[in-house]
């Protein structure tokens, strides 16, 4: 089929500035006429030539409401703009880190590999005509726009005059896998709809070993369970967890993914993870069934993770502590050791003191997913995380929910690779309370006051910039408030030089740092799709043995209750 260009006349507008999180507004909004077009036509604009004209882009998403129109629209765009190929995931989906995987590892029938890849999710936020939409690019490293080229796309929007489309293109089927043909004023222009899974089950299975992980998960006293909480993840965890790994279908839920998730909310934490929180014996009810041995969930794209042992809660930050602690000898892709860790400035410093312990390159970088990106494509980097659910290694450049549960799984298979038959297997409870042991408990909580005025939420961070001046002022008031609670002895807005690029990023969050090693930590988040989201971080480190079995809220009482 042979089509021809359209210049559309549109206005501007001036949405949220894209970070690494992308654009993220309401359904309503971005349905709105030529409102997604005119991001994507900004963000072509602010490519370079050569990563659009002949070029192969991806296009894929978590399958949320509106995905499959916006996919159309893209492909109609990209076409119109000179791009070659697009590569579509079957129906749409791919999960964010298979996006990155498909973008660094796939090659085409031609030789071709993808310059860049639009991202269609809104994260772990829920989906449906009235929930979230969202949007981001990410580059050829497989990793999401740096600031330099969001800032530019953010101009962008507010002078776009015209975008070009290809509307008359029929509509591509994308629960085929195919390859779909047309031609245009700058000749052939192909749609390609491949196997959502298989690029990225390839991958995981240079990184782990599937033989090892399924050793444990045949023996019969290991149990198991996994939800995707009807994300996108569920395109996956047939095929690893079960197809590769030997685990019961029984095993999964709510692993088919929907576009409003259910009517879910599908943030894999102790709150919205319902279901599988009761399941592994966490919840309020007790249904008298033993619980699995291990269990995990995602989030609508799939990049976060949530690990659980029977009874037995895994905070983020102790989690990618622990398999920084564990990596070299369970999982074959480290053998060799590791080139480095980093975590976030808000994440707990349980990696730091194991990096201190290993001798590790350690770095703390603002929350972004490109600053880890930078570490790794210098080589400084193999593992990072975030206290947010985010779990990942150099093997991509993104978070990746799917390789903390195998990282996990990994652990636990060379962990018990001697006792499969024995009388009790290692548990997930035990690898924690025996890292704690070893190298001290951080103790750690965060609140988040959502949807706040946004003019508040940067005045009350101003006045705590203002605080800070005067750590007499800010005693007085902590001890006026408790009087057990540390001296703060130390106070700043963390700022970041990457030692990569040189790029400085200023107004991080808000520390406050006492005398005993305790942090309070302040931050803005942009995560949310409207408002603004005030999150609190609140850390305390033990490294005393005889008080690491702590309940939490008993720990942290001091520097939680008024």
């Amino acid at each position: 089929m042979v089509f021809e260009v359209m210049k559309v006349p549109t206005t501007p507008f001036e949405g949220q500035k894209p970070g690494t999180s992308g654009l993220r507004k309401k359904v309503k909004v971005f349905v709105q006429p030529h409102y997604l077009q005119n991001f994507v036509q900004a963000t072509f604009n602010a490519l370079t030539p050569e990563k659009v004209k002949g070029a192969t882009l991806v296009v894929s998403g978590d399958g949320r409401y509106f995905s499959k129109d916006a996919v159309q629209i893209i492909i109609k765009m990209s076409a119109a703009n000179g791009v070659r190929c697009v590569w579509v995931g079957q129906n749409g989906l791919l999960s964010t880190p298979a996006v990155s995987a498909v973008i660094r590892e796939r090659v085409g029938a031609d030789g071709s590999k993808a310059t860049g890849a639009f991202i269609l999710t809104a994260s772990h936020n829920p989906g449906g005509p009235n929930e979230d939409f969202g949007i981001k690019y990410n580059m050829e490293n497989g990793g999401p726009a740096p600031e330099a080229l969001t800032d530019k796309i953010f101009e962008n929007t507010k002078t776009i005059k015209e975008y070009l489309i290809a509307d008359e293109l029929r509509e591509v089927d994308i629960s085929t896998i195919g390859v779909t043909n047309f031609s245009g004023p700058d000749g052939p222009f192909d749609v390609e709809v491949f196997d959502s899974a298989s690029d990225y089950v390839k991958l995981m299975k240079s990184i782990f070993d599937f033989e090892l992980i399924r050793k444990l998960l045949s023996s019969p006293k290991f149990t198991f369970c996994y939800d995707a909480l009807h994300g996108v993840a569920g395109a996956y965890a047939n095929r690893i967890f079960v197809e590769e790994l030997g685990a019961q279908q029984s095993s999964l839920l709510n692993c088919t993914p929907k576009e409003d998730f259910g009517g879910g909310h599908p943030d894999p934490n102790l709150t919205y993870a319902k279901e599988l929180v009761e399941r592994m014996g966490l919840g309020k009810s007790n249904s008298g069934v033993e619980p699995p041995e291990f269990g995990a969930a995602a989030d609508g794209d799939a990049d976060r993770n949530m690990i659980l042992g029977k009874r037995f809660f895994v905070t983020p930050s102790d989690s990618v502590a622990i398999i920084a602690a564990n990596a070299v000898g369970a999982i074959p892709y480290f053998s060799s050791g590791l080139k480095g860790v980093a975590r976030s400035m808000p994440t707990s410093a349980a990696l730091d003191v194991v990096a201190k312990s290993l001798n590790l390159k350690f770095f703390e970088v603002p929350t972004g997913w490109k600053f880890f990106g930078n570490l790794m494509d210098a080589g400084q980097c193999s593992i990072c995380g975030e206290e947010s659910f985010g779990t990942g290694s150099d093997h991509i450049r993104e978070k990746d929910g799917i390789w903390a549960v195998l990282a996990w799984l990994s652990i636990l298979a060379y962990k018990n690779k001697d006792n499969i038959n024995g009388d009790k297997l290692v548990t997930v409870e035990d690898i924690v309370r025996q890292h704690w042991a070893t190298y001290g408990r951080h103790y750690y909580t965060r609140y988040d006051y959502e949807n706040v005025d946004a003019g508040g939420a940067k005045d009350l961070m101003a006045n705590m910039v203002k605080m800070m001046s005067s750590l007499d002022e800010v005693n007085t008031i902590v001890k006026g408030a408790r009087s057990d609670v540390s001296k703060v002895v130390n106070a700043d807005e963390f700022e970041y030089k990457d030692p990569v690029d040189g790029s400085v990023s200023k107004h991080q969050g808000i520390r406050f740092l006492f005398e005993d090693g305790s942090r309070l930590v302040f931050r803005l988040s942009g995560t949310g799709s409207e408002g603004a989201t005030i999150r609190l971080y609140i850390e305390q480190y033990e490294k005393d043995p005889s008080k690491i079995g702590r309940d939490s809220q008993e720990a942290l009482a001091p520097l939680v209750s008024p």
